[in-house]
């Protein structure tokens, strides 16, 4: 039997032939205008009752296109009309479960049962998919929707939803890994530029040199659905140690080593980037499978770290300071802290140590025993890493010394080790027990005193 082989561009091709035939057909305007609610909800409701695939990918593509152009409240209209009008069929829901009261949870009945639970917007979202650029317009409408979730808690239901079949649609075996360098076409290069998180890139000379050096390495997630888009992208530094602070990684004039003289693997910034698929982890599948391509490719290459900000040390630590008592906080400790209100502390000697005497301590604490409402570890680094099966290193007193790393951690910068060995148990003891893995060196930065007080 011969194989029918569709490239992208044919793939696009055929998709926009479908549409512009099925517009033909339904005797729908070409181009894209605003719709009102009220058109909006009427293409969904077509677009469900439909089964031609021509007709189909047209009323998708005008749905989504007439929601893209829609101003805002007919937008959020919409998204209200799916979370209420869109939800499970309820005469068939009724049915199906009076079956199964009836006759017994048989697996006819509960197979029954689950197709009338789900709602109708999962299927209207399936659709709406198959349009030309179905997926990318489809993410946007999520990245809408979570701006309104907070204020209107009925749209839950509708994220979920969104979450449920991205989660299926961006599963690793989709996913492609690519090296971003240089030579990345420059659409690419200035999302790049764009979307990073950690230590923004001023300019075109900054990108050049975290991408061509000899020593330098980028890699991304990207979807065969949105080919000139990274989901997710990961810098990594080649070193001969691990790293104490961002200055020196990041110094235009400093000089590369050459990759085989590394031995040390830094990941110093990962960035998710498209903010309609918050939620959805990437980041666990990249910097694992980056290990794999840098092992492969320099063998001489043993040692996997990062070098990760600590964005909620500040806001801790500043409400221990500011409360009545702390059992964390004596007298001493207090006055030491109060120097971090003074300015330019982090440049004079004498204040910087007595800071640093007084917080590493409290650092440790914040990682090893504070806790967030589900129990976990506060800091969103820290269960990212510790949820992958890295261990808590080192913590570097003003290993970032920006006006954002002092804003959010008073500098404070943690190695976690990705011990090759030791990552599957470090992550099931985490995960099954909630034990943190960590060096013995941050384990002693732990008074004795601190963890009496506390009651650890």
């Amino acid at each position: 039997m011969a194989t029918l082989g569709l490239d992208r561009a044919s793939l696009g091709n055929l998709l926009a032939t479908l549409t512009t035939r099925g517009r033909s057909l339904l005797g729908l305007a070409g181009g894209e205008r605003a719709m009102s609610r009220d058109e909006l909800i009427g293409l969904g409701e077509t677009l469900l009752s439909r089964r031609g695939e021509a007709s189909g990918t047209a009323l998708a593509h005008s749905l989504l296109a007439g929601y893209a152009a829609a101003h805002p409240d007919d937008q959020l209209a919409f998204l209200d009309a799916l979370a209420d009008r869109f939800g499970p069929d309820m005469t068939q829901l009724d049915k199906a479960l009076t079956a199964v009261r009836n006759d017994g949870p048989t697996p006819d009945a509960v197979d029954a049962l689950l197709k009338a639970a789900e709602p109708r917007r999962q299927e209207l979202i399936r659709r709406l998919n198959l349009a030309p650029g179905g997926t990318a317009s489809l993410v946007r409408m999520r990245e809408e929707l979570l701006s309104h979730v907070a204020a209107r808690p009925a749209l839950k239901p509708v994220d979920s939803d969104f979450v449920h079949l991205f989660a299926s649609w961006f599963n690793r075996g989709f996913l492609v890994l690519q090296r971003i360098d240089w030579t990345t076409p420059a659409n690419i290069l200035e999302k790049i530029i764009r979307y990073e998180q950690v230590h923004a890139i001023s300019n075109w000379d900054d990108l050049r040199s975290r991408l061509a050096p000899s020593d330098r390495r980028c890699y991304g997630f990207f979807h065969p659905q949105l080919v000139d888009e990274p989901l997710i992208f990961v810098e990594v530094a080649l070193t001969r140690d691990s790293p104490a602070a961002i200055a020196p990684l990041l110094d235009l004039s400093r000089t590369p080593i050459a990759a085989t003289e590394a031995t040390t693997a830094v990941f110093y910034s990962i960035s998710n980037t498209q903010q309609g698929l918050a939620g959805i982890s990437f980041g666990n599948f990249l910097i694992k499978q980056v290990v794999e391509e840098i092992k492969r490719e320099l063998p001489n290459v043993q040692t996997f770290v990062t070098l990760s900000p600590a964005p909620g040390f500040a806001s801790w630590l500043n409400g221990e300071r500011a409360a009545e008592t702390s059992p964390l906080i004596d007298a001493a400790t207090r006055a030491a802290l109060d120097l971090l209100d003074t300015p330019g502390w982090a440049d004079d000697a004498a204040r910087a140590e007595q800071v640093r005497a007084a917080l590493l301590p409290l650092a440790a604490w914040y990682f090893l025993e504070a806790k967030g409402k589900r129990g976990q570890p506060r800091d969103p680094v820290a269960r990212f890493h510790l949820g992958n099966g890295a261990r808590l290193e080192r913590l570097n007193f003003l290993g970032d010394r920006s006006e954002k790393g002092l804003q959010q951690s008073y500098g404070l910068m943690v190695n976690y080790l990705y011990a090759l060995d030791k990552i599957e148990a470090n992550h099931e003891a985490y995960a099954e027990k909630g034990k943190i893995a960590a060096s013995p060196a941050v384990r002693k930065l732990l008074p004795s005193r601190i963890v009496a007080e506390a009651g650890a």
